[in-house]
């Protein structure tokens, strides 16, 4: 069951939802981005360079947040995003390496 954010746990993400959330090459760019970081980084929303209205850039992020990709916290008056890589590398091997591999694409 997911927590009160939304979270769900980790043997709770499912493959179909997971990649309903990767179909979107916006949603890629921020995964993408959080997998060069350094493992743990916490980014704020605004820092991925989106040029999205702030309803459209919450709407991505709960979606990657509801499907397990990454989690998110609240640190003050700002919302973290943090890819919740070990996570995914438990559940589906490979696939984040997939998208690191991916070629830059430009939503």
């Amino acid at each position: 069951m997911p927590d009160e954010q939304g979270h769900p746990d980790r043997d709770e993400i499912e493959l179909g939802k997971v990649l309903m959330a990767l179909a979107d090459p916006t949603r890629r760019r921020v995964v993408k981005a959080l997998l060069e970081d350094v493992e743990d980084a916490e980014r704020h929303c605004t820092s991925f360079g989106l040029q999205l209205s702030k309803a459209t850039r919450s709407h991505h992020f709960r979606i990657l947040r509801e499907a397990g990709l990454i989690r998110q916290v609240d640190r003050g008056n700002s919302r973290m995003a943090q890819l919740r890589r070990q996570d995914i590398e438990q559940r589906f091997p490979g696939l984040l390496g997939l998208i690191l591999q991916e070629k830059d694409t430009q939503p």
